[in-house]
């Protein structure tokens, strides 16, 4: 089930540092909802077809100037309408202050009114940066993350089969852990993908036959990270002696979370098997992947310009 988030106003105000020249009487509940920030450029001059009113309402130089140059009537008319769409709150930058006419209608319709000395662009770029990563949708799979060479990879398979393991052999052989067991998964983008681990649950780890430990206690802060982008899912899965595995690495596997599209291997795996440093190849073999270089294919190729050579003669 994917969950949907809001961002409350107070929560916006303080990571940006905003200056609240009028709270509403609801401002301490006000919830930020959607991931895009509008400018009432044409509003202001009265046309309203398609406009969206969830959206934090942005004012810079222009528009202020525009507004300006109007007489007072036209000022409170303007205002009285734009107000009566009820958005979540007015952001006013560079440091502009809002007319007696703005506060006199946002007292009115009981709208918040917000400064910043930010110039336009750079306030508008930033904030809609931040809502995009705290709005974007998310979903929590059982799994173990953890980031190898610099890739993410999502451990999955059976409760028990040796996730958490394989994840400690790789933090003692200089890699870093980000979840355990629940990893929160947000898409924050049409084609990213970064997981984390619930507050709760974050820099732990469990081990059967000991019980809880503490990565960050036990490893250090290197050992752990806050989130990482997945570049692979690695299914790990009994070896059963009846399936067939791949072991050119000529198909392509993938598996879709969130609508994205993330490469992923299944590992097979018997007592013996070193996880740890298959799961250290399996994350460089994906990097070289991304760059262009495809080892199977080489390999196939080189195959069968052996036998044509062979044919030929």
């Amino acid at each position: 089930m994917i969950d949907t988030y809001s961002v409350p106003l107070t929560q916006l105000v303080k990571e940006f540092h905003l200056e609240v020249a009028y709270a509403s009487t609801d401002y301490s509940s006000i919830r930020i909802t959607v991931e895009d920030v509008a400018r009432p450029g044409l509003q202001l001059a009265g046309f309203f077809d398609h406009y969206e009113p969830m959206r934090l309402q942005l004012m810079g130089n222009v528009e202020m100037s525009y507004v300006s140059k109007l007489a007072p009537a036209d000022r409170t008319a303007i205002f009285d309408r734009l107000f009566s769409y009820m958005f979540p709150a007015l952001l006013i930058a560079r440091g502009i202050p809002p007319h007696p006419e703005m506060l006199e209608m946002a007292k009115k319709h009981n709208i918040t009114i917000l400064r910043t000395k930010e110039a336009t662009s750079a306030i508008s770029s930033s904030i809609i940066t931040y809502l995009k990563n705290v709005l974007a949708p998310r979903i929590t799979r059982h799994g173990v993350l953890v980031e190898v060479y610099g890739e993410g990879i999502l451990l999955t398979g059976e409760s028990g089969i040796g996730k958490s393991e394989a994840a400690v052999e790789l933090l003692k052989r200089g890699h870093r852990l980000i979840a355990d067991d629940a990893v929160e998964i947000r898409k924050i983008s049409t084609n990213s993908l970064v997981g984390t681990a619930p507050e709760l649950i974050r820099n732990y780890i469990e081990l059967r036959g000991i019980g809880i430990i503490n990565v960050a206690k036990l490893y250090g802060m290197g050992a752990v990270k806050l989130d990482n982008e997945i570049n692979l899912v690695v299914n790990i899965v009994p070896w059963n002696t009846q399936q067939a595995y791949d072991r050119l690495g000529l198909e392509e596997q993938y598996t879709e979370i969130l609508g994205v599209k993330v490469p992923m291997n299944t590992i097979p795996i018997t007592p013996g098997r070193n996880l740890a440093v298959i799961l250290e190849v399996a994350a460089m073999n994906n990097r070289q992947k991304k760059m262009g270089y495809n080892a199977a294919l080489e390999f196939t190729e080189q195959i069968n310009r052996h036998f044509d050579e062979n044919l030929k003669r």
